[in-house]
């Protein structure tokens, strides 16, 4: 660890998730997005080990869900975004998916929220636009957040980003993130890397980190 004027800077994992830094952000795990995935089950078993080291290491875990607003109220972006996810070339097919009460907006039921643990609901791919996460780690004194979740090239990548930017450093767990399409995980992935803003890392190596 470097201190420099008397701030502590991370180097390492282990450092850098401390539960005293980190808290880990579950990002979209519902059950509508789930099943878009062919591999969700493995995906979903990997969310499951990190959130049991989690939940060991005394870990503050939020749960983020993606939400539809009602058609009426759903704006030019808002509108085109359905029309293309789904492909469909006027605003009066398209229909929102992830409307409240609706199954498909749900986390997985195998996540177990817990009382002293948080869902926050969005609109956006970014997970700090529009929610309390950003006030909740800074509250809490928090540094870091670990990140795992779906999809990679959707939501990952923009709140990796943004979270950046608010002077958070983001901790990626690389196995434990799906993607809607196989490709362009990999090149959120490569792209996170190359920025280096973000620590990257396995489930295995974070369970570990965790767990010294």
């Amino acid at each position: 660890m470097k201190i420099f004027a008397g701030v502590e800077i991370p180097e390492s994992l282990q450092d850098a998730v401390r539960p005293d830094r980190a808290a880990l952000v579950v990002y979209d795990m519902q059950v509508g997005i789930l099943r878009q995935l062919p591999d969700g089950a493995a995906v979903l078993g990997k969310v499951l080990t990190v959130l049991e080291a989690a939940r060991s290491a005394g870990v503050r875990v939020i749960f983020m869900r993606h939400m539809s607003l009602p058609k009426r109220l759903s704006g030019a972006f808002q509108l085109r975004q359905m029309m293309g996810w789904q492909r469909k070339t006027s605003p009066d097919d398209v229909h929102p998916w992830f409307l409240r009460g609706n199954p498909a907006f749900e986390l997985a039921p195998e996540l177990g929220v817990r009382e002293d643990e948080a869902v926050l609901d969005k609109i956006t791919m970014s997970a700090f636009e529009g929610t309390p996460l950003s006030i909740a780690l800074r509250d809490l004194g928090l540094t870091s957040f670990v990140i795992a979740g779906i999809a990679t090239e959707i939501g990952i990548e923009p709140t990796v980003r943004h979270g950046s930017d608010l002077g958070f450093i983001p901790v990626v767990v690389t196995d434990a993130c799906g993607a809607g399409h196989a490709e362009a995980g990999e090149r959120a992935l490569a792209n996170m890397r190359f920025m280096g803003d973000a620590v990257l890392c396995t489930a295995d190596e974070l369970k570990a980190a965790w767990a010294g």
